[in-house]
């Protein structure tokens, strides 16, 4: 079933609920938070700059998952399905701006995903990421048709298929932001 077809007021709305949300999480999650291990460092050294890797905390929830936000009732109402709409309680993790909080303990893959996040909230700003988010899944229908969501898929697989060849995660993001794909 497509998505309901917003307004640009309701879609600025949606925008900012998003990122407010974001910055709660963040701020709830950050202070339990830890920086990454020395062997999560050395894996993902090659591939991100040193100001992400330092910045970056990280949070495994033992038992708990992240709620999906409260205003996905308001969008129920607006004419979403609720399936249609991403769980959050069914994704491996979550990344708020520079924290990323987990449902499970750390795979190299999935930790490089939520960093390649991390650069995108660097580069783009929370607002802007925010934007490229719902902007995203209200074009393309879909969680797994966000671009931002491509972009990190994309080079996850790329690190999974050879985690000893180094590449800058940071600059193939910059390259998607140039090339006007977000």
């Amino acid at each position: 079933m497509p998505l309901p077809k917003l307004n640009p007021a309701q879609i600025q709305r949606v925008i900012q609920r998003v990122a407010d949300y974001i910055e709660r999480q963040r701020q709830t999650y950050r202070p339990s938070a830890v920086a990454l291990d020395p062997n999560k460092l050395a894996a993902m050294r090659p591939f991100f700059p040193a100001s992400t890797l330092e910045t970056a905390r990280l949070a495994v929830l033992g038992g708990n998952r992240v709620a999906n936000p409260p205003f996905y009732e308001e969008l129920v109402r607006m004419g979403f399905e609720a399936g249609s709409l991403p769980n959050f309680a069914l994704m491996a993790a979550i990344t708020f701006v520079d924290t990323v909080v987990s449902h499970e303990p750390f795979t190299d893959s999935v930790l490089f995903h939520e960093l390649v996040h991390v650069v995108q909230y660097q580069k783009l700003g929370l607002i802007e990421f925010a934007a490229k988010y719902v902007r995203g899944f209200l074009d393309g229908g879909s969680y797994k048709a966000i671009p931002l969501e491509m972009n990190a898929h994309e080079l996850e697989a790329r690190f999974a298929a050879e985690p000893t060849k180094p590449f800058s995660a940071a600059d193939d993001v910059q390259a998607w932001i140039d090339a006007g794909k977000f």
